[in-house]
């Protein structure tokens, strides 16, 4: 058990990052077990069907272990024989390890009954058994197929989020574990039964009871935060309040977590006892809003001194940062914000604004950026790139 009990402000930005994996150095050449190394460290990636850049998804490794083949992720999550991660509702839609799916059992019999569902999905649910069981029945007969290749309420039918009814029908049976994502044709999931897409050895493992299987949770998110409040730690897997304050004295019981203090910070807080202590962190990456560094904005904040706020769904005019602004970690800080765009016609990489943190001079920080921005170019396969008048000099771009 780890000794020390009071930590500074910096020393738990560095026990975060290092938890993420921002204390190494990216790899010269990215391969295939630098991609499982970060999935194995933060267990699973969000989903997000936002393209103005680049799928979430994609992003995260990329902050981590530089520019890499994309393809590596399609064949690490859909590879049919050596998939190495599955699509479900962890930290939203995610790509899960596939070795956690044990882990998760208990959310889709919850699900099954309506429970932790959204409440119209979980009316239909309970008006629409029969129509739902025919959808899983032709999922069974022609699957992997598309929602709109559904025979029965594929198309036009009904208007809760422009949904049809076969598309409510597909996302009850996937909450309830009883269809998967087989792979993806663009971005639209191919769904398909389970056991034809997860190996016989994840599927007959042992069911852990919902505790067991909330503790664990909670053991892998400490160990991707290091440093963490209780709201921090449910939030990682989304876990319900209750099912939280139920666990986490178990776990300081068994010494799975530290209760420590953090300067400035008021409230419990909790330690994993194998953090990494880092004397120094020297990050360079742009993060994107939906990486897990940032998931929790109010553990953002306590961190970094860094209010951060999507504003894809704030009205332009209202926008003050931009549409989607990237947070630009170096060395231990979020320096600044930084608002991209992919033009994928042009080959052009779109540098609508940069705004660094107060008290930050341009050049302080243009030349680590203009790298990253170089880099990731390269990696989206991105010929130029176009950046505000007063930036292009010092980013040399």
């Amino acid at each position: 058990m780890a000794s020390r009990t009071r930590f500074s402000l910096a020393q738990a930005r560095r026990i975060a990052l290092a938890a993420q994996g921002f204390h190494e150095g990216r790899p010269p050449a990215a391969a295939k077990r630098h991609l499982s190394r970060v999935l194995q460290r933060s267990h699973l990636l969000q989903i997000d069907s936002v393209n103005v850049l680049v799928r979430a998804h994609y992003m995260p490794l990329f902050s981590r272990i530089g520019a890499y083949d994309r393809g590596l992720l399609e064949k690490t999550a859909y590879h049919p024989r050596r998939r190495e991660a599955f699509e479900y509702w962890g930290h939203e839609a995610s790509l899960i390890r596939l070795d956690l799916q044990p882990l998760f059992r208990w959310r889709m019999e919850r699900a099954a009954r309506g429970e932790g569902i959204y409440g119209g999905l979980a009316r239909f649910g309970r008006e629409k058994r029969a129509f739902i069981e025919e959808v899983r029945r032709e999922i069974e007969t022609r699957g992997p197929i598309g929602a709109g290749e559904l025979s029965i309420g594929g198309k036009g039918q009904g208007s809760w989020w422009g949904w049809s009814d076969g598309k409510r029908a597909l996302e009850w049976l996937f909450w309830a574990g009883l269809v998967t994502t087989a792979a993806r044709r663009g971005f639209e999931r191919l769904y398909d039964l389970p056991e034809r897409v997860l190996p016989g050895e994840i599927l007959n493992a042992p069911t852990p009871s919902p505790e067991e299987a909330q503790r664990e949770l909670l053991r892998l998110s400490i160990r991707s935060l290091g440093i963490a409040s209780e709201r921090c730690l449910r939030d990682y897997f989304r876990l319900e309040p209750q099912d939280a304050k139920a666990r986490v004295p178990e776990l300081v019981e068994a010494g799975d977590l530290v209760p420590v203090t953090v300067e400035g910070w008021t409230g419990p807080v909790y330690l994993d006892p194998q953090a990494r202590h880092p004397r120094r962190v020297e990050a360079r990456a742009l993060v994107s809003p939906f990486d897990p560094i940032v998931w929790e904005r109010t553990r953002t904040e306590r961190l970094f001194d860094f209010r951060y706020r999507i504003e894809i769904y704030t009205p332009a005019e209202k926008r003050e940062f931009g549409y989607y602004c990237l947070p630009f970690v170096l060395g231990e800080r979020i320096v600044a914000r930084v608002d991209l765009k992919a033009d994928r016609a042009a080959g052009n990489l779109i540098v609508h604004s940069i705004h660094p943190e107060p008290g930050l001079r341009p050049e302080e920080i243009a030349p680590a950026l203009g790298d990253e921005l170089r880099l990731m170019a390269t990696w989206l396969n991105l010929g130029s790139i176009t950046a505000p008048p007063a930036w292009r000099k010092p980013l040399e771009v």
